[in-house]
């Protein structure tokens, strides 16, 4: 799956279009790498993102083309900082 759209399907950024900007300004990377919007997401992989001044860790744990509100927080575990909304 897309990294722009995995971010959005997990909810970790609410909108697709803020996903892509926030992948194209070089504010996420995947394993360490710098990524683009259209790199691939599997599971087990760490991504990391800043907002703002700070900064989350994320694995992922699933890779699912949709899923329900409640069940999106099943699809990564925060490995550091805050708590995504």
């Amino acid at each position: 799956m897309r990294l722009d759209k995995f971010l959005k399907v997990s909810r970790v950024v609410k909108r697709r279009t803020v996903a892509n900007e926030v992948c194209s300004a070089g504010r996420v990377s995947i394993n360490g790498r710098t990524a683009k919007p259209g790199a691939e997401v599997k599971a087990g992989d760490i991504i990391d993102i800043s907002f703002g001044t700070g900064q989350t860790s994320i694995r992922v744990l699933d890779v699912l083309e949709t899923v329900r509100k409640e069940k999106a927080y099943e699809m990564y575990e925060i490995l550091s900082g805050r708590e995504v909304e």
